[in-house]
């Protein structure tokens, strides 16, 4: 890695993965990025309706100022792993909470609806894509065995949010107005930077093992060396000649200095590829080559198609059934309700290991396919609460899980996270902005907000599928290798052999020359 993480004020070294130390304070750091992140995102709707009449704008053309946000959230996301691995995540986090501020409080003092695409849009997007990544990359690190359960723990922030910042945003809108209110929002939003300051990098430095037994080239080479060396001391004693002035001793030290001189090379190379292996490239797209993680990556693309759909469509839905307004309001909180616990449970189930994560990632996502073909067959107000209570804790279990198993080793590894992380949202970033749109196109089409919960429930589907892909194409390439391996015979030391051969043919004429006995009468 270009930056020494040893060198870092304040990095933390350890032998192992602590599973907990330092990462309890990383833990409650990403729950209020989370906070102050997804938390202020999902919690912009409340503005809506002042921004439509202050701009004169339609509903459309103020939901881009959200849709452009987490495009750029999660287009950027691998500029966020570079900028992560080059300086550290620490600084990355610090200066996109100081972005998310600038950008909310810049959009505070906005003139029309362009302004605020630029100041929230992009410039907040960017913030928050160089807060959230690195903060879940560098919490995944302190955790092992509890990872996912720390983790869909700490990612309730965002749910915690929505119950606070909905209602206080709403009455303080009341009070001062929507410019000031979205100013204090943005005062609060500093708090990142705090949280930033929290991340202190992890250094881990397993004890000194013992050392590895020689390669099988070294092996040959040393044993090489034995035969040359035993064989010449038994002719030095034959001929009563020492063994620094025997004739045969030549071609022996020529010897000698070649293996070694093999023996060094060999060395040489292996410090090479471990110097190599020490600085591994800011942004590495090698995982892109890993047939698993392009099937992960590929869920990913399709399940974010159906994330959406229920929070944008479910009051539109309720209304169309005849359910009062306020009645419909309470949708939204069950399905917050119920994502906390969705989130919680994910993690505990995932901490037991009772079978491999990745299936059992599987299983929650096929219910979350269900819960999505259930809204278009609720009638009434108890049906769409049921089926928003379900939907909730299914996309709870979903979405505080599906970032941290790139981690997993069925996909790219911890030490592969980074990166992996940043390919994945960035592939996401598609969908995310292609996903809405699609809706909205087939509810105009069809008159039937339904529509729209059984498209999404297709690309969950389809996600579903190249889920299950992922596991047999990590052990498929297993299976050839070992397949390879039975096939293979084991090679021998040829030039060894016809070395040891040729020399003790010759031993063995030059004893028959002095006893003219036959070589097979030798005691």
């Amino acid at each position: 890695m270009t930056l020494d993480m040893e060198k870092c004020t304040g990095a933390n070294v350890y032998t192992k993965v602590p599973d907990g130390g330092w990462g309890w304070v990383v833990a409650v750091a990403f729950f209020f990025v989370e906070v102050f992140t997804y938390g202020v995102i999902k919690s912009f709707g409340v503005f809506f309706k002042d921004l439509m009449v202050y701009f004169d704008e339609s509903n459309s053309r103020i939901s881009w100022i959200i849709s452009i946000c987490l495009f750029v959230l999660t287009f950027t996301a691998p500029l966020s792993t570079v900028l992560s691995n080059r300086f550290g995540h620490r600084p990355v986090v610090m200066l996109g909470g100081f972005l998310i501020s600038l950008g909310m409080i810049m959009a505070s003092f906005a003139r029309n609806i362009v302004e605020m695409y630029v100041t929230i849009g992009v410039v907040s997007g960017l913030g928050y894509c160089l807060s959230f990544l690195p903060t879940v990359t560098i919490l995944s690190q302190y955790f092992d065995k509890r990872r996912s359960l720390v983790t869909a723990v700490a990612s309730t922030g965002e749910c915690f949010a929505v119950f606070a910042f909905a209602p206080a945003i709403t009455a303080l809108n009341d009070q001062v107005g929507w410019r000031y209110c979205l100013l204090t929002v943005g005062a609060l939003q500093l708090n990142i930077v705090v949280c930033g300051a929290l991340l202190r990098p992890i250094v881990i430095k397993p004890q000194e093992e013992a050392k590895e037994p020689p390669k099988t080239e070294n092996l040959e080479m040393t044993y090489m060396l034995e035969n040359e060396q035993t064989l010449t001391s038994l002719d030095s004693i034959d001929s009563g000649v020492e063994v620094s002035t025997s004739p045969k001793n030549g071609p022996v030290n020529v010897k000698l200095e070649k293996c070694t001189e093999v023996i060094d090379k060999n060395e040489m190379d292996e410090k090479v590829e471990i110097d190599e292996k020490k600085t591994p490239p800011l942004l590495d797209f090698s995982v892109l080559k890993n047939s698993s993680f392009i099937c992960y990556a590929l869920f990913g693309l399709f399940a974010t198609l159906g994330f959406f759909a229920p929070s944008l469509y479910i009051i539109p839905l309720s209304l169309s059934l005849g359910i009062d307004k306020d009645l419909s309001a309470y949708m939204l909180s069950a399905m917050a309700i119920a994502e906390v616990f969705g989130r919680i449970g994910a993690g505990w189930i995932l901490n037991k290991k009772p079978i491999r994560k990745i299936y059992i990632e599987l299983i929650f996502v096929i219910l979350l396919c269900l819960a999505m073909i259930a809204f278009p067959f609720a009638h009434n107000f108890w049906g769409l609460v049921v089926c928003s209570v379900f939907f909730g804790c299914m996309l709870g279990t979903v979405t505080g899980t599906h970032i941290p198993m790139v981690a997993e080793d069925d996909l790219v590894g911890i030490e592969k996270m980074s990166s992996g992380v940043g390919v994945y949202i960035f592939i996401q970033s598609i969908a995310g902005l292609a996903g809405p749109p699609l809706g909205g196109v087939l509810v105009d089409w069809t008159q039937n907000y339904g529509s729209a919960f059984y498209s999404c429930a297709v690309g969950m589907a389809l996600g579903a599928i190249f889920l299950a892909l992922v596991r047999p194409c990590k052990t498929r390439p297993c299976w050839r290798k070992k397949t390879n391996l039975c096939h293979e015979t084991p090679e021998m030391p040829v030039d060894f052999l016809e070395m040891d051969m040729g020399r003790g043919e010759g031993l063995s004429k030059s004893y028959q020359s002095l006893n003219g006995s036959p070589c097979h009468a030798m005691p």
